[in-house]
């Protein structure tokens, strides 16, 4: 399940600001937060009066830099570069854990995930809570499996699906984790097995778990076999997840999923499958795709906790068309999103807002598009707010490998854009949709994440 192997740094400059105590020694900078108490009847703002504000760590995060076989941590507060780490093998993905804390590095042909830790992190301690701040450092804790390939975290919780490997006899699986078990190096960390091998994807909520089911080929309604037609509803006991239900639409050729506080969506080839919890089961309906989508299949879906729509991706890689749509859970309908693209331009990423409130677009034009949910006849839906030009030079003269990419901060209204023409990270306002600063590289970046402190909807309360 997990191991413990750590990777050596490129170098070490830990900031001095981030050292405590004499001689040298790295200590771990806390700061408290005092808990809440009621103020006095007298408001003289004498001697017992409730203190103004709860203390907090001010800081904007890190930015996890990928470029050839490292990582580089930079302090978005002041844009010098912490620490930069070797990376044990090319080709990997990278993504932030469950609560931000930690880089997830995914490696799908060699079987393993690593983590680093950004420094940066909150504990509650029921009575108070503390923030800490300390030099980003490499984590032992490693998780193994065979082709981790979809790595999605969702309210604390993190997924990683293993596909498996057929040639080699190994069935898929999952590991469902949350940032105490990488701190505290867990030997049990709470896994589904499965009996064959698929191309699947896992969304836990607390002790359940959505997951895909392949059935044997001769019953299966997939074209591509490897593909699970099925999804189960599994419910964990004793560090493993038992299936309780099956849901009863059949999902063929099941590639993309997402959650928010209620639902549950599913791609498949010929619509999508909506499921969410109804007393002590599941309920699901199946929403067939709409004329426009004229034979493409939605085959990515993103959410948020706090959003009432879903945007599924329908694409074809032979011929490249790709159609945007809104998933209204509420309503089981699907509607075209008219996608203010220049032309040619093929999205890259897609992510939502730290509330939910506004969904971005970054495609490999150059260009950041905004959309804001709204309601419009009695019906919510994606409007089109703007555009921004992000790119300072022509998108022809690319860095072979590289395109542009973002991150979206979890405390703040603002996304992270990297250049790797210009060499740069742009930090955009999304409220305003204007660029506020950048961060300059001395490396040609691949990949960005985010990493810091979270701020929780209700923390504005």
């Amino acid at each position: 399940m997990n191991s413990n192997k750590k990777l050596s740094a490129l170098s070490i400059a830990i900031l001095s600001a981030l050292l405590t105590g004499c001689g040298g020694d790295a200590e771990t900078l806390i700061i408290e937060r005092d808990p809440i108490v009621e103020a006095p009847d007298d408001s003289d703002g004498g001697e017992g009066a409730a203190p103004e504000d709860d203390f907090l760590i001010e800081s904007a995060g890190r930015l996890a830099v990928m470029s050839d076989m490292a990582i580089t941590i930079v302090d978005l507060d002041d844009g010098m570069q912490l620490d930069t780490f070797s990376l044990t093998y090319d080709g990997s993905s990278m993504y932030s854990s469950a609560n931000s804390r930690y880089v997830v590095v995914s490696s799908r042909n060699n079987d393993v995930v690593e983590f680093i830790d950004g420094g940066l992190w909150r504990e509650d301690h029921v009575e108070h809570l503390h923030d800490y701040e300390q030099a980003p450092v490499m984590s032992d804790f490693v998780l193994t499996g065979s082709r981790p390939t979809h790595v999605g975290s969702f309210d604390g919780q993190m997924t990683v699906f293993y596909d498996g490997d057929s040639e080699a006899g190994v069935p898929a699986s999952v590991h469902v984790l949350n940032d105490g078990d990488i701190t505290s190096e867990s030997d049990a960390i709470p896994t589904l097995d499965y009996s064959v091998n698929m191309h699947g994807v896992a969304k836990a909520h607390d002790d359940i778990l959505l997951s895909t089911i392949r059935r044997d080929d001769s019953e299966s309604t997939s074209n591509t076999k490897i593909l699970p037609d099925q999804i189960g509803v599994y419910h964990l006991h004793d560090g493993e997840y038992e299936l309780e239900q099956t849901l009863e639409q059949a999902c063929p050729d099941l590639h993309g999923a997402a959650q928010n506080e209620t639902f549950f969506v599913f791609g498949c080839a010929d619509g999508v499958i909506i499921a969410h919890a109804h007393d002590d089961d599941f309920e699901s309906v199946k929403v067939d795709n709409i004329p426009e989508l004229d034979g493409l299949r939605v085959g990515s879906v993103y959410g948020h906790k706090e959003a009432e729509l879903f945007l599924g991706v329908a694409s074809s890689r032979a011929t490249g068309e790709l159609v945007l749509v809104s998933i209204n859970p509420s309503s089981n309908e699907m509607e075209v999103v008219d996608w203010q693209s220049e032309a040619d331009a093929s999205p890259l990423s897609y992510a939502f807002s730290y509330d939910g409130e506004a969904l971005v677009i970054l495609d490999d034009a150059g260009y950041v598009s905004k959309y804001e949910l709204h309601m419009h006849d009695g019906e919510v839906e994606f409007e089109f707010e703007g555009q921004l030009q992000i790119a300072e030079d022509d998108v022809s003269s690319m860095p072979q490998g590289t395109n542009f990419s973002m991150t979206m901060a979890q405390n703040d209204h603002l996304l992270f854009v990297a250049d790797p023409i210009a060499q740069h990270v742009l930090h955009i306002n999304i409220d305003t949709l204007e660029i506020e600063s950048d961060t300059e590289l001395d490396v040609v970046p691949s990949g960005i994440v985010w990493v810091g402190i979270e701020e929780d909807e209700h923390d504005h309360d």
